[in-house]
Order: C-alpha cells, then sequence, then structure tokens
C-alpha cells in the first residue's frame, strides 16, 4: 500500500530559560514523574485483557472513573487527589496518555516475546531470553496546555503554572526566544510547549506547525541540483534544466571540523590501545559534535544553493548498506573514514530541511557514476587523492563535480522514459541504447536522448 503523504510539517524551538533553575522546575517534575508512575501501575492491575479496541480518549474516560473523586463519582476505587492534591487535570490527562502509550508498548513487547518463545520450544529449542518487565518510572517532560497552564505575556516572557511543594501556582519566566529569528516561523501554529531538562539547563519546547505541499512543477520546467557525497568534499552540488544545461555548481567542505575529527578519533584509537575496549564517553561526546555539526553545515549550504536556483528538486545517489574494504592498510584507512561518514545523515537532514520549502528529494542508483565521464567518452582514471578524474581523452576534471551531472542526468532521463508508453521507451532505447543500461548512464546520455526524441512529445505530469 502507498503510504499517504502528510503535508503537515513541524518544528520544535527549544527556548532556553534565562530567569529561573533547579529549585523552581524540579517539585513540578516529581510530581508530575510521580503521578505518571501512579497511573501506570493503576492501568496495569485493571487492563487485563487487550488494549487494541481502547482509544486514548477512551482510556482517559476510564482511568478517570477510577482515580479521579468528583461530585458523580464520590468514591473512586483509587484515590489520586489523596496523594496529589489539587494536580491540574490536563496533567492528569497527558499522564493518563503517556501511561496508556507505555502499557500499551509493554503489552505488545511481552506478546512478541511470547511468540518468540513459543517459536523456540516448538523447535526443540531452549529458550533462556527473560520476559519483558513493565517500566512504571519514566523521566518524562510535562506539556503546559496553553491557557490552563501556559500564557504568554511577551515574546520573551510567560506565565505557566508550577508546583511550589505545597501548592500549584502561576510563576513568571524569562526565556531566550533568539532561536526563533533564524527558524522562520513566523507564520506557523504554535502548538503547547513542554518544559525539557538538558544537563543543568531547562528549556521551553515549543513546536510549530504548518501545512505545506510539495511542488508540482512540470518536468520540462524543472531546476534540480544533483548532489555528490564524498569524502573528500562533504558535498558537490550542480543546478541543472532539463536539457541538460549546467546553470550552477557548489563545492561544500568543512576542513577544519574535519581536521578535528581525525584528531579526536586518533586520540579515541590511542587510549583503546593503551587500555582496550572503553566507553571513552567524553570524546565519543566531541567526535558526535562535530559530525553533527558537519551534517548540519552541509545540509545547510546544500538548501541555500538550490533556493539560490530556485530548484524543484533535489537529487541524491541511493546510498545504503556499504561493503567495507577489506585487507591492505590502505583498506583500513578507508574502512575508517567510512565508518565516520555522516551520507544518510546529510541525506535526511536536506530532506526535512527540502521539504519545509516544498521541494522534493529524489534518489537515482549510484552505480557508475563516478567511474564514468559525463561526455560519454568511457571510463575514467581516478587519482591516489580520488579528487581528479582523467578522461580517456585526456581531459581532467574534478571526480565528484562530474559524478554529480551524472546523477542529474540519471533523474531526468529516467523521468523522461517514465513519461512514455513501452513501445515508445523501446524505439528510444534503439537509437540511444545509452539509455538502456541503467548503470551507464551520463549526461550525454540525456543530450543523445533529447536529440532522439521531440521534447513537445513529453508527456509531464
Amino acid at each position: 500500500m502507498k503510504k499517504k503523504y502528510n503535508p503537515e510539517k513541524t518544528k520544535t524551538i527549544p527556548n532556553k530559560i534565562l530567569s529561573h533553575g533547579e529549585k523552581t522546575f524540579k517539585p513540578t517534575l516529581v510530581i508530575y514523574r510521580d503521578a505518571l508512575t501512579f497511573i501506570i501501575d493503576v492501568m496495569d492491575k485493571e487492563f487485563t485483557s487487550s488494549l487494541d479496541d481502547i482509544t486514548t480518549k477512551d482510556c482517559v474516560n476510564i482511568v478517570e472513573n477510577l482515580i479521579h473523586r468528583t461530585k458523580n463519582n464520590p468514591e473512586p476505587k483509587y484515590d489520586f487527589s489523596v496523594k496529589f492534591h489539587k494536580f491540574p487535570s490536563y496533567f492528569r490527562r497527558a499522564a493518563i496518555s503517556k501511561a496508556f502509550g507505555a502499557l500499551k508498548s509493554h503489552r505488545s513487547n511481552l506478546a512478541n516475546w511470547e511468540e518468540e518463545r513459543k517459536q523456540a520450544i516448538t523447535e526443540g529449542k531452549k529458550f533462556k531470553k527473560k520476559p519483558p518487565v513493565l517500566n512504571v518510572e519514566h523521566e518524562t517532560f510535562p506539556v503546559f496546555y496553553k491557557g490552563n497552564m501556559f500564557e504568554r505575556l511577551s515574546d520573551n516572557q510567560a506565565k505557566i503554572k508550577l508546583y511550589n511543594g505545597n501548592d500549584w501556582v502561576w510563576e513568571t519566566i524569562a526565556f531566550n526566544p533568539s532561536n526563533m529569528k533564524n527558524r522562520g516561523v513566523e507564520n506557523w501554529k504554535e502548538n503547547n510547549p513542554t518544559l525539557v531538562k538538558v544537563g543543568k539547563k531547562y528549556f521551553l519546547s515549543i513546536s510549530y506547525t504548518k501545512k505545506i505541499y510539495l511542488n508540482k512543477t512540470k518536468l520540462n520546467d524543472q531546476i534540480i541540483v544533483s548532489v555528490d557525497l564524498g569524502l573528500t568534499n562533504s558535498a558537490v552540488c550542480s543546478a541543472m534544466d532539463y536539457n541538460g544545461t549546467v546553470i550552477g555548481r557548489t563545492f561544500i567542505d568543512q576542513p577544519v571540523e574535519k581536521d578535528r575529527l581525525v584528531t579526536k578519533t586518533n586520540r579515541l584509537k590511542k587510549a583503546q590501545r593503551l587500555s582496550g575496549p572503553i566507553s571513552a564517553p567524553n570524546i565519543w561526546r566531541r567526535i558526535n559534535g562535530i559530525q553533527k555539526h558537519i551534517i548540519q553545515n552541509t545540509a545547510s549550504r546544500i538548501i541555500k544553493f538550490a533556493e539560490l536556483h530556485n530548484a524543484d528538486v533535489i537529487v541524491f545517489e541511493y546510498l545504503g548498506k556499504m561493503k567495507m574494504p577489506k585487507g591492505t592498510y590502505g583498506a583500513k584507512k578507508l574502512r575508517h573514514k567510512l565508518h565516520h561518514w555522516c551520507k544518510l545523515g546529510i541525506q535526511n537532514k536536506v530532506e526535512e530541511m527540502a521539504h519545509y520549502r516544498g521541494m522534493r528529494i529524489r534518489r537515482v542508483n549510484p552505480r557508475n557514476t563516478s567511474a564514468l565521464a559525463f561526455d560519454g567518452s568511457g571510463e575514467v582514471t581516478r587519482n591516489d587523492k580520488k579528487d581528479l578524474a582523467t578522461f580517456t581523452t585526456g581531459k581532467v576534471y574534478h571526480a565528484d563535480l562530474n559524478a554529480a551531472y551524472n546523477i542529474g542526468a540519471r533523474y531526468f532521463i529516467r523521468e523522461i522514459l517514465k513519461s512514455f508508453s513501452e513501445k515508445k521507451r523501446l524505439q528510444l532505447e534503439a537509437k540511444v541504447p545509452s539509455v538502456a543500461a541503467r548503470t551507464r548512464l551520463s549526461l550525454a546520455s540525456l543530450i543523445s536522448l533529447h536529440q532522439a526524441i521531440n521534447i513537445n512529445d513529453v508527456k509531464v505530469a
């Protein structure tokens, strides 16, 4: 079944709280988490049958009848108000929803364990795996619902209802809204904020939603940005139109950050040589931080380049699981580089940012994109650094830029052939044999294809 595209996009912006700290927020987190533990325990005792037919809304009503004292329900089975006096109703219902999700997940894991156990017994195998245990304590964070728990006073001030150890009171907090200027959420719907603790700092995390529909530009009007991700350069991009004309190119790299990454990984290897396999959390934290910066910086610059050329589509190679080279010392070094290559992280980040702007993402077969010359002269010879490619004609060109041209051409060839009937496709493949072999396509193949057809015959959506 084809997955339905959801046009609603979400951005979450953490706003650092400047005016208050641990003493102000800790009592609220403690009592909210205690309430969640209480509710999970009640639900586990009462919900003995399957949860598949119960919705979250039904669950809230059922549990409130069990724990919440009202005029119409003066003696609930489990009196929630004895331990949690004046607990806000919005927090209580949010905790019930959270508890329902936790219990449902546990029951699902337990059912999978039972199925795995039965399968092992049927096959006469020993089964030593322990059953999953329901975790009733969760370090979750409360959502402050607008009007009842949260009131915005200005761009950098708000009132939230907090527990001070004795009662629930309104507290005015100041936070840093600087991130909003760079995230472009002026016309987005603001949702209920969440109080989040990271390390020793507290943030008011606010999500924003907006319906964004991806563009439907006709194929012969499209401008694409083809991206070749690599180890030498983080990314090499080329902007290309339908005819195969290259209208822009850019090289993206972070030499300083990559040098720091090599330094940190060498330090990690040295520590492991001296002490054996160790966790080294401080070194890994720095390595992960550098990698995260490379991903975000590369993705941001790709998107800026696409916006500069009003691109409709961004095209990547399909880079799934890759075979790691084995054997020689040089292969070992390459294997180490590939291990720290953030190829999928960059693609996922670009896809997220592109969809915010209505751009589409496409992927093509990566085989031979770097090995073939874009001018159709055949296979190229790479130098030792793998950054330059020498064509059979003697021409020397940048290897990654050559690959970017071929990536863009493969996208257009695929979409053009899809627009024709099978009979017409076979006729075109007879006229242009190079388009028949999908792994041998280059920019020259696209130009030859255009020469073989009448552009007005191309049926586009």
